[in-house]
């Protein structure tokens, strides 16, 4: 199913992000979250000389609704340099479930991008408390 007027407003924010303030090897990923209140966060990935560092923009954008003590998501999208959707890594797909189990992500389709429940990619999520 093609993407209401309001996920389309969240992939152009993402888009506008990167955009802004991708450089190439450093800021290649752009992220723009919606929280439940309606506000919007985007971020960039950060990443360092030592390749084995970097910061998800999911996670940063997700750090700044913390900041500001709102993290419920209701929807969230990420965007490559070329400002294409991007499929969340597993780390924050792990992120995104455990602060908003109910969250929508817009990930690429057959079609162009979809909305879907965080829940459908990460099947068997890990749970504090299991073996």
């Amino acid at each position: 199913m093609a993407l209401n007027t309001v996920e389309e407003d969240l992939v152009a924010r993402a888009r506008e992000i990167i955009r802004l303030r991708g450089k190439a090897e450093w800021h290649t990923v752009g992220c723009a979250m919606r929280t439940r209140s309606g506000r919007i966060f985007a971020a960039v990935h950060l990443e360092a000389y030592v390749g084995r560092v970097a910061v998800c923009a999911e996670a940063i954008a997700l750090g700044m609704g913390a900041a500001d003590g709102d993290t419920e998501i209701d929807q969230i999208v990420a965007v490559d340099q070329a400002g294409d959707v991007v499929s969340p890594c597993g780390m924050c797909r792990e992120l995104i479930l455990d602060y908003s189990p109910n969250a929508k992500v817009i990930v690429p389709g057959d079609d162009g991008p979809v909305a879907v429940p965080a829940e459908t990619l990460l099947p068997a999520k890990y749970q504090r408390g299991e073996a």
